[in-house]
C-alpha cells in the first residue's frame, strides 16, 4: 500500500485552508474528484464475475445455536457485534478476525465480515431468530466502489449481497443501516442485551436506545449483559459435529505444519535467529491451508522453554538443545488447534533430556487415562497429571516434601517446576470458553462434544539452584488435543503427531532423510 502514493506535488500557491488532523491522512494522496471523473468511472463495467453460492456446512447448526443462546433470555433483543478493524499503526489495520461468539453464531469464518452485527430477534413463542446486519456491496456507480479503501469494491474486491449470505448461511439478512431501527422497535417493552467490548458504536446505539427507553444502561446494564456473555461461552462447551470436523481438520493442518518444523530444524541451527525459522516455517502452512495462526508460535530453543510464553523467537538453536514449540492453526472456519511437542534438536535424547521428556509424557497418558473414567470432572485430569509430576521429582530426589504434602492444597512445592494449568478447553478461541462459571468448567463433569487440550510440562530453568546442574535449562512440554465422544470415552485427535521418544526419533531421521 505505500506504493499507492501519489508522488506529484501540487503547483498551487494559493494559501490553503487548514486541515484538521482527522484528514491529515489524505494528505498523500490526490483522488480524482470531478463530474466527469465519476461519470466515466461509475460506467461501462461488464457483469460481475461471480461464483454460486454453496450452503456453508455450519448453516445447519445455526437454528440450533441460536436456540441455545436465547434460551434464558425470552422475549428480549439480544445483540452481538462482529467488531471492526483494529489499527495496527497509523491508517493500518490488522486483518480483521471476527468477535468469537459472532462467529459461533452466525457461522461466518475468515475475514467475514467487519463492522457487522448479529441480533436473536424476540418471537412471541420465546424462541430468537438470528438476523444478520452488515454492508453488502454497492453498485459500481456509487463513490464507495472506487474511494473507500475500507469497503470499497476496487480497493477490498466485492462484498456479498444480502441475498448471497442468505443462501450461504440460511439467516435472515438485513442492510447495517437499518439496525438502529431495528433495535428501537419496542424499546422498553422489549429489553436489550449487548456483548460489550466488541465494538463501541453499537455499544453506544444500545446504550442510546436503552436510555430513551428508560431501561437500564451503562453500568447499570452491566450485570444483565455479561450474564448473555457467559451465556455465549457457556453454549459452546460442547461442541456440534460441524465444530468437531472443524477441529480434526485444524489438527491435521497442524501436523502438515510440524512436519515442515522437523524438516527445517538443520536450516535452524545455522541461522543467528534460529527459532524465527522454525517459527516462520510452521506460519506458511498455517495461512497456506488455513486463516492463519491460532494464536502467536511459542519456538522455544533451551532455557527459552523455560519461558511459557515465549513468542520473542529471536534465539539460536543450538545442537544438543531440546526446542519446545507450541502451534496451532487456525482453519478458515476460525476453529484452532493447540499443539505442543518438544524436539532434540540434533534428533536424539540425551540420557536426562529423555529422562524428564519421559515423566512428562507419562503424566500425560495418566491425564488421558483419567479423562476415560466415568464420572471424571474437568478438575481431575489436572491432578492425575499432577500425581506423576509430583511422583517423579520426588524420585530425582528434586522435591523437597512427600509427595502427599505436596500434592495437598498446603503444600504444591511440584508447581515450581509445572506452574500452569493442564488443560483448556478448546475451539473458537484457543483457550475457549473462557467467561463460563466454574461450575459449568472446572468443576464440571466431562460431557460428550467436550474438547480440551492436556499439555502437563516440566520447566527447569538455567538459574534454578533447587535442582541439580545436569537439569538447568531443560524445559518440556507436551499437549495433545482430546475430544469427548458420544459413549464417554476420550480420545486423542492429535495421535498422529509423534509423541514418544522412539517416534520423534524416527520422525526426525525419517523428515530429516537420515
Amino acid at each position: 500500500m505505500g506504493t499507492m502514493t501519489d508522488s506529484h506535488t501540487s503547483t498551487n500557491t494559493e494559501e490553503a485552508p487548514e486541515q484538521s488532523m482527522a484528514s491529515r491522512g489524505e494528505s498523500r494522496s490526490r483522488r480524482p474528484d470531478s463530474d466527469a471523473f465519476r461519470e466515466f468511472m461509475g460506467s461501462g463495467w461488464g457483469p460481475r464475475i461471480t461464483k454460486e453460492v454453496e450452503r456453508c456446512g455450519a448453516a445447519d447448526y445455526l437454528p440450533q445455536r441460536a436456540a441455545k443462546a436465547g434460551e434464558p433470555f425470552a422475549g428480549e433483543r439480544l445483540v452481538i457485534p462482529a467488531g471492526t478493524y483494529k489499527v495496527r499503526n497509523n491508517d493500518c489495520t490488522y486483518r480483521f478476525r471476527a468477535y468469537s461468539a459472532f462467529a459461533h453464531l452466525s457461522g461466518l469464518g475468515g475475514e467475514r465480515e467487519p463492522d457487522s452485527v448479529l441480533v436473536l430477534e424476540p418471537k412471541e413463542n420465546g424462541s430468537h431468530e438470528a438476523v444478520l446486519y452488515f454492508k453488502p456491496r454497492t453498485s459500481r456507480s456509487a463513490q464507495e466502489f472506487y474511494s473507500d479503501p475500507q469497503y470499497g469494491e476496487f480497493w477490498v474486491g466485492a462484498r456479498p449481497s444480502l441475498e448471497e449470505v442468505h443462501q450461504e448461511m440460511g439467516l435472515r439478512c438485513a442492510h447495517i443501516d437499518t439496525l438502529p431501527d431495528a433495535l428501537a422497535k419496542d424499546a422498553g417493552r422489549v429489553k436489550l442485551r449487548i456483548v460489550r467490548g466488541v465494538d463501541a458504536s453499537i455499544e453506544a446505539m444500545v446504550n442510546e436506545i436503552r436510555e430513551q427507553a428508560g431501561l437500564p444502561f451503562g453500568e447499570e446494564a452491566r450485570s444483565a449483559d455479561e450474564a448473555f456473555e457467559e451465556r455465549l461461552s457457556e453454549i459452546r462447551l460442547r461442541k456440534d459435529a460441524f465444530e468437531l470436523a472443524e477441529l480434526a481438520r485444524a489438527v491435521e493442518v497442524t501436523r502438515a505444519g510440524f512436519e515442515d518444523i522437523v524438516r527445517v530444524l538443520p536450516r535452524a541451527v545455522g541461522h543467528r535467529r534460529g527459532e524465527r525459522v522454525v517459527e516462520g516455517a510452521f506460519g506458511a502452512v498455517a495461512r497456506e491451508e488455513g486463516n492463519g495462526l491460532g494464536y502467536d508460535t511459542i519456538a522455544a530453543s533451551g532455557n527459552h522453554a523455560n519461558t511459557l510464553h515465549w513468542i520473542d523467537n529471536d534465539g539460536p538453536v543450538n545442537e544438543g538443545d531440546l526446542i519446545l514449540v507450541d502451534a496451532g492453526v487456525e482453519v478458515d472456519s476460525l476453529y484452532t488447534a493447540d499443539i505442543t511437542r518438544t524436539l532434540p534438536v540434533n534428533g536424539r535424547f540425551t540420557e536426562v533430556q529423555a529422562r524428564v521428556y519421559q515423566a512428562v509424557l507419562d503424566a500425560c497418558e495418566a491425564a488421558l487415562a483419567r479423562a476415560n473414567e466415568p464420572g471424571t470432572r474437568f478438575r481431575d485430569v489436572h491432578d492425575a497429571a499432577m500425581f506423576v509430576i509430583a511422583t517423579r521429582l520426588r524420585e530425582w530426589g528434586l522435591l523437597p516434601v512427600s509427595v502427599e504434602e505436596s500434592l495437598s492444597p498446603a503444600g504444591q512445592q511440584h508447581r515450581r517446576w509445572m506452574p500452569h494449568g493442564t488443560s483448556h478447553h478448546l475451539g473458537l478461541d484457543v483457550h475457549d470458553c473462557a467467561q463460563a462459571r466454574r461450575e459449568m468448567y472446572q468443576d464440571a463433569l466431562l460431557e460428550p462434544g467436550m474438547t480440551f487440550t492436556i499439555e502437563p510440562g516440566l520447566y527447569f530453568r538455567a538459574d534454578d539452584e533447587a535442582i541439580p546442574a545436569e537439569y538447568r535449562g531443560i524445559g518440556v512440554r507436551i499437549e495433545d488435543d482430546v475430544v469427548v465422544n458420544e459413549d464417554g470415552s476420550v480420545t486423542r485427535i492429535s495421535e498422529d503427531i509423534p509423541r514418544t521418544i522412539d517416534d520423534v526419533e524416527a520422525w526426525i531421521a525419517r523428515a530429516q532423510g537420515r
